[in-house]
Formats: C-alpha cells, sequence, structure tokens
C-alpha cells in the first residue's frame, strides 16, 4: 500500500520542519543568548554577532573536521573549544564552558578544582564580539568553536 499525495506531502514537511528546527538550534542567536545570560548574571555588557569572527570560526573547525581534535588556532581571537563524540548544541557547547564558573575564583582570580578559562573568556569584558561555527566530523562527531574579539584571559587581569 502506496503513501497517497497528502501522505507524502505531510513527510516532506515534517522532514524540512526538523531540518529547520535543527538549524534552529545553532543560529548566531543561540551562540549569543547563553554568552549573554552568563554575562548579565556576573554585570558584563553583552556581545553582539561578528561575521568576520564568525567566518574565521567556520574555516577553522572545517579543518578539524577531518580528525575532529579539539587543538586551539593560535589566531588573534580569544577562543573556546567544544567537541563530542554525536550532534551537539549551540547552547549545549557554550553552557560546559559556562558551567565552569563553580571553579572560578573572583577574589584570587584563579581556578579552584577545575578549568574555568573557557567560562573566563564567555564572561571576559572586553571582549565585545562574537562568532562560532559548527562542523560535523568525519567519524560523526561534532567541533564547535566561539572566537571573541578581542581575545579575554589576560594573565594578570580580571575578566569583570
Amino acid at each position: 500500500m502506496g503513501l497517497g499525495r497528502v501522505e507524502l506531502i505531510f513527510l516532506c514537511l515534517v522532514g524540512l520542519a526538523m531540518v529547520h528546527v535543527s538549524h534552529a538550534q545553532n543560529s548566531p542567536q543561540d551562540y549569543l543568548d547563553v554568552h549573554n545570560a552568563a554575562r548579565a548574571q556576573v554585570g558584563v555588557g553583552p556581545m553582539t554577532w561578528d561575521n568576520g569572527v564568525a567566518g574565521f570560526a567556520q574555516n577553522y573547525v572545517n579543518g578539524l573536521a577531518s580528525s575532529c581534535n579539539l587543538v586551539h588556532s593560535g589566531g588573534r581571537y580569544g577562543e573556546n573549544l567544544a567537541g563530542s563524540s554525536g550532534d551537539m548544541s549551540a547552547a549545549r557547547a557554550v553552557n560546559l564552558w559556562v558551567n565552569e564558573r563553580q571553579f572560578y575564583n573572583y577574589n584570587t582570580n584563579s581556578c579552584n578544582g577545575g578549568t574555568c578559562g573557557h567560562y573566563t573568556q564567555v564572561v571576559w569584558r572586553n571582549s565585545v564580539r562574537l562568532g562560532c561555527a559548527k562542523a560535523r566530523c568525519n567519524n560523526g562527531g561534532t567541533v564547535i568553536s566561539c572566537n571573541y574579539d578581542p581575545a579575554g584571559n589576560v594573565i594578570g587581569q580580571r575578566p569583570y
């Protein structure tokens, strides 16, 4: 028993909607929302999206897709990387970095009991332009890079 025309159209529309939802979970606004929420919690102003910084991030993660190894670019921007063995959303990646907040001690400006440099870059007051990108790796994993302009994590300075 074959599908009728109405059922076929319905299935196509559902498929298109799912593709749109998947893409929508990785929009510039998705990256900005989580960054800016974390920044607001510590009294730091919002970031804005920068297509040039995002282009740098996209070019870089495209190059990482063959190995899916999280190796920093060494470029002029601040950079946070996240990876997953499957798909990963923008919000999930940024929340991984924001969750390092628990290890940051503002009074000593140091990390206690864990890594916190990704978090301090997210909330770095002088980093005001953001560009992020995602690539699917050859092994089915995902790599995400967010780049920050100007770069944060300046030794001897507090993020906010």
